[in-house]
Order: structure tokens, then C-alpha cells, then sequence
């Protein structure tokens, strides 16, 4: 059953190909293998649980120095806020562009950028972890997609989470 839908799929993604090869920019062997080595991968146990990629920018690639992707922010009470930006500069000779931010779980938000950054200029990623039930060693990770080579940036935020919540603070803090 799974070989013949596979079969099916790969077949569709064929037809797909042939059909859009009259107007794309790519090189059609190039996208025949995109839509095969997708349709190989294998299927997700619930197919309602397939999760989502990020879209990857297309056109030229660019690059992006970022200042640091490490940021320590030491130790801090559970109910705290940390928040951290992120500063980097377009290095390459194209527009960059970033797609997407994701942070490792909910409690770790990314904005960033929707506006491409031209060559030489410079911006900010802001990174805000909500320390709220997450006592303990923390990595949090974020991951960016961009029109780079890799198109994976990953930027990282740690530190330590103690004690639970202090019934008597109504604000969280913020450290940066």
C-alpha cells in the first residue's frame, strides 16, 4: 500500500514538474529531483501530524555575520522574562531575506525582519524566553530561514531557571 502510494505520488510530482517546467527559472532536472526526493521520504504515522517547513527564499543567496549566536543569560527566577537581541549585517552582495523564525518551543519567540536587509546593511533578531514552569538548565534554540547556503542559522539562548513563581510579583521582569 505505502509503495503504491509513493508510486502515486511520485508520479504526480512528475506530472507537476513537466507541467511547470514552461514557466520556472530552476533547471527542470533539478526540480524533477526536488519532487522525488520528497516523495521519498516517508510518511508521518498520523498524517495529520505532519509538521510544516519553512519555506526556503529563492533566487541568489546571500550572507549574514552575526555579532554572537550564543547569549548566556546566567540565572534567573522562574516567572522572568529574558530577552535578548540578536545583531547581524548582510555580508554578501544580494538582498537578504529572512523567511521564517522559529523558536524550540512556545515559550521561546523570535521577530525579526520582514523587510529584505541590503548588502552592507545591518539589523536585529529579538529573541524573548518566557521562563514561566521552565526551572532548570535552559538551551533554547531558534532557528532562522534565509536565502543563505546553509539556509539554517541557529541562535542560541542558555542559562539557569530557578526556584517557581513569586505569588507576590505581578509583573515579570526582563532581563537583557
Amino acid at each position: 500500500m505505502l509503495k503504491q502510494f509513493r508510486t502515486l505520488l511520485m508520479a504526480v510530482a512528475l506530472l507537476i514538474v513537466a507541467a511547470s517546467c514552461q514557466t520556472a527559472n530552476k533547471d527542470v532536472k533539478e526540480q524533477a529531483r526536488e519532487s522525488i526526493s520528497t516523495a521519498e521520504q516517508p510518511m508521518p504515522a498520523d498524517p495529520n501530524a505532519a509538521t510544516v517547513q519553512p519555506s526556503v527564499p529563492t533566487g541568489p543567496t546571500t550572507t549574514m555575520e552575526f555579532k554572537e549566536i550564543d547569549f548566556d543569560f546566567g540565572t534567573v527566577q522562574d516567572g522572568e522574562k529574558v530577552s535578548h537581541t540578536y545583531k547581524f549585517t548582510n555580508t554578501g552582495k544580494e538582498p537578504l531575506i529572512i523567511s521564517d523564525a522559529k523558536g524550540s518551543c512556545g515559550c521561546t519567540v523570535p521577530s525579526w525582519p520582514k523587510e529584505p536587509i541590503a548588502p552592507g546593511k545591518s539589523g536585529d533578531i529579538v529573541v524573548e524566553f518566557n521562563t514561566q514552569g521552565k526551572s532548570g538548565n535552559r538551551n533554547q534554540k531558534v532557528t532562522l530561514t534565509a536565502n543563505t547556503n546553509p539556509p539554517q542559522t541557529f541562535l542560541s539562548l542558555k542559562g539557569v531557571v530557578t526556584g517557581g513563581t513569586d505569588a507576590t510579583t505581578t509583573q515579570p521582569q526582563v532581563k537583557q
